[in-house]
């Protein structure tokens, strides 16, 4: 019972500190004039990573990679067939073919290099700065691409960092506060989820990997959920879209980077042989979906929930 208030207190804690975190940083962002769409690119689409990569870090250190990995593969898979298939339920999105074609490349580097870094048997440090300097690639290209020409995706970045500010900027010491709060909230959310999360495991004789693909993953994805579904809600769901991308590119290469940099993590085979390939799976059907006619509606979000359920079902059943 304990670990189940542990797990309960730790989601909600990750909920509120990645929004609160988020919110105060565009606010003082805002104040010292930072460009909307740098706020958008990076304050926005990483911050709301910001549960996963403390999570990841937190069960490295505590000597539970699996629950680490687990976390990083099973968000993007979640990010893709439950939240992004939850948005376009509520609102189909129409995506930008230009902008889109520059995130295609960037997913499916991620995705590749992370996959084929696995193969190895352990994600070390130096493949964690390799990873780190993916990220680096990517924001500083598409900054430099939506600076000189815009398009698009620079109007659905600055939206993002719109959505989070709201109509009033926070005052300077509200901002600070809700930065500082929401850093001691996903610091202290992340480590009641994991040990929540490793006593559930343990307890009902489930692998650590299965609770970190599953329990774990979503548990730290809730602030791309509450984004996505407000987005959607009001009839911005390109918003939706634009933060499960930033978010997988971000998780594959920034979280999964710096964990690795913290502690190297040993790959355990039958993430290398199911879970990695399912997730390169869901980026390509993502892609595809995206290239039929530049629009994800209804009915694929209806296949990607399908999807998100049969993953589960084959998960649990394998009993890892």
């Amino acid at each position: 019972m304990l670990a189940i208030v542990e797990i309960v207190a730790g989601m909600v804690l990750l909920l509120g500190g990645g929004e609160a975190l988020v919110r105060g940083a565009v606010a003082i962002a805002r104040r010292l004039g930072v460009s909307p769409l740098i706020i958008g690119l990076t304050l926005v689409g990483y911050g709301t990573s910001t549960p996963e990569l403390v999570a990841s870090v937190e069960a490295a250190l505590s000597g539970v990679p699996q629950i680490a990995l687990g976390n990083v593969v099973g968000s993007n898979i979640a990010n893709v067939l439950l939240i992004l298939a939850l948005a376009v339920l509520i609102a189909p999105v129409r995506i930008e073919p230009k902008a889109f074609r520059r995130d295609a490349v960037a997913l499916s580097v991620t995705a590749l290099s992370a996959f084929a870094l696995a193969a190895t048997g352990e994600i070390g440090r130096i493949a964690g700065i390799a990873l780190l300097g993916l990220i680096v690639l990517y924001t500083v290209q598409t900054y430099r691409a939506e600076t000189a020409k815009p398009d698009e995706w620079g109007a659905i970045l600055v939206a993002e960092g719109d959505l989070k500010d709201g109509t009033r900027p926070l005052p300077w010491p509200t901002a600070v506060l809700f930065v500082l709060a929401g850093m001691a909230g996903t610091i202290v959310g992340a480590a009641l989820l994991i040990d929540g999360a490793v006593v559930v495991a343990r307890a009902l004789g489930v692998g650590e990997l299965v609770i970190g693909l599953t329990l774990v993953a979503v548990g730290t994805s809730l602030p791309e959920l509450a984004t996505s579904l407000v987005a959607a809600l009001r009839r911005q769901s390109e918003l939706a879209y634009g933060n499960v991308v930033g978010s997988n590119v971000y998780n594959l290469s920034g979280i999964l980077g710096t964990t690795a940099l913290v502690s190297p993590l040993p790959v355990p085979p039958e993430l290398s042989r199911f879970d990695l390939p399912v997730m390169l799976l869901v980026t390509a059907a993502l892609i595809l979906f995206a290239l039929t006619g530049y629009r994800i509606g209804r009915r694929e979000g209806l296949a990607l929930l399908a999807g998100y359920v049969l993953y589960l079902w084959a998960l649990f059943g394998r009993g890892a």
